[in-house]
């Protein structure tokens, strides 16, 4: 459970706070000094810290105070911080505030309010650090499957799109139809892709075929092949594309647009394996997966009679439900971000940055057209822009935000410097030395990064030899 740590030169004042908390089952340490507190700070779990702003007789600046809270601050920038006083001033407690302090009050203080505010600091405290496991946590599996798998380029931070490409290497070595749903724009094909790529037949053709784009006068000709004079304008022998893609992946994208006859030829080749080219009698077979793609609701168009219900079911083994944009928010800056960096490339420029404005605006707008609309607006922000910048008005979006989306932009904390006084090659140094580079040097993200809590990480460093420039020293 987190501790309540209550920092102030007066016994007295300590003494008081301690009996009131534990009266209230919360956890209490305290420390009389600032050199105490800080070093409390980093070797105990602190849920929140209660501290004077004067520590010497006859001062009334409040400036140890300030040191105090800044010395905190480095040290763990989302520690909550109240701050409390006999001498109270407006202006110092504005500021103080917009520096980070959680709260002021002042001496003598209502123990009522005082308990309310630190069980609603503690319970915070508790959910950010919840929320950063499962941030750190999340990092980590996707680093994993990365490392482990061929995504194809993706990029992407959401849980949502997690479980999709999870559930796509998953079905990828298994031979059965795979079909994607989801709203156009949303990335069925990449996700196609990437089933091909960790499958068995990751060396083999790839074909995609835009099913929506197949006139029944065509089908056969464009699926199965075409023998010399088998139509008008059929000179040469024409390769189908089930036999263009014989031992790899056939992808029939816009499958629910399928007309009637073309379903019925369809699930003919299907349920055999066997097809003729356009003017042959030969009976040929070709050894293909099919992967299909729909933003259609294809089970009520078995209902309404104008989707094959067989077909279905030999399209649909197994189904992989691709989000839209608007669902999987996480995913909107990162991808901005990439395709800002290929239109940039393209041109052999730097890459603009997206300022505040740009990234609240393109965070609140919900994206009908999902991530091809996102990557079209992002060129057009690349092309007129000024400068290095992206401004909000680049972007060429005049909406109103969506509330449903919360755009939390924050400035991550300044790096720390890390000394290593133990060899490279072990291995549990290595992994400790990555995340407190990956968290910036904040010890707390980094001990939620690998799965132990912050005392447990300090023990190890103590062991390993590695320190932080800005630890205290015990």
């Amino acid at each position: 459970m987190l501790n309540v740590l209550v920092v102030d030169d007066q016994a007295s004042v300590r003494t008081a706070l301690d009996v009131l908390f534990e009266l209230h089952s919360i956890p209490v340490m305290t420390a009389s000094t600032p050199e105490e507190a800080l070093k409390l700070v980093v070797r105990e779990d602190i849920g929140l810290v209660i501290q004077d702003m004067n520590f010497r007789r006859d001062t009334t600046s409040g400036e140890e105070g300030v040191e105090l809270m800044r010395a905190i601050r480095k040290l763990d920038p989302d520690l909550p911080i109240v701050l409390i006083t006999a001498y109270t001033s407006l202006e110092m407690a504005v500021q103080l505030v917009k520096e980070g302090a959680n709260d002021y009050i002042a001496k003598p203080w209502n123990d009522d309010k005082l308990v309310t505010t630190a069980k609603n600091l503690l319970r915070m405290r508790e959910l950010q650090q919840q929320n950063l496991r499962l941030t750190w946590q999340g990092l980590r599996a996707r680093r994993d499957i990365k490392s482990r798998h061929d995504l194809c380029g993706l990029i992407y931070e959401s849980a949502q799109m997690h479980d999709v490409v999870s559930l796509a290497v998953k079905v990828a070595p298994a031979n059965v139809a795979v079909m994607i749903t989801g709203p156009n724009g949303s990335g069925k094909e990449k996700v196609a892709e990437i089933v091909c790529a960790n499958s068995r037949r990751r060396n083999k053709p790839f074909i995609r075929v835009n099913s929506g784009g197949l006139h029944d006068n065509l089908i056969d000709a464009e699926l199965f092949g075409a023998e010399p004079g088998a139509f008008t304008g059929a000179v040469k022998t024409r390769i189908g594309r089930f036999e263009e893609a014989d031992g790899g992946t056939l992808f029939l994208d816009e499958i629910g647009n399928l007309s009637a006859g073309a379903q019925m030829k369809l699930l003919r080749v299907l349920q055999t394996g066997e097809f003729q080219r356009l003017g042959s009698n030969v009976t040929r077979k070709a050894d293909v997966r099919v992967i299909s793609a729909t933003n259609a609701n294809l089970p009520r168009a078995i209902e309404e009679g104008t989707f094959r219900e067989d077909l279905y079911f030999r399209l649909n083994v197994f189904e992989i439900m691709v989000p839209p944009l608007r669902e999987r928010s996480d995913d909107i800056l990162p991808l901005a971000r990439l395709f800002l960096e290929a239109a940039a490339n393209a041109e052999g420029v730097s890459v603009p940055v997206l300022s505040p404005e740009a990234e609240q605006l393109i965070l609140g707008y919900e994206w009908p057209g999902n991530v091809r609309e996102l990557e079209n607006r992002a060129k057009r922000a690349f092309l007129v822009r000024a400068g290095d910048t992206i401004r909000g008005e680049d972007i060429g979006l005049n909406t109103t935000p969506n509330p449903n989306l919360v755009a939390t932009i924050s400035t991550p904390p300044a790096p720390l410097e890390a000394t290593a006084n133990a060899p490279t090659r072990d291995p549990e140094y290595a992994e400790i030395e990555a995340a407190l580079v990956e968290a910036r040097g904040v010890v707390s993200r980094a001990a939620a990064q690998l799965g132990i809590s912050r005392q447990a990480l300090y023990r190890r460093m103590e062991r390993l030899g590695i320190e932080l420039e800005r630890r205290p020293k015990a």
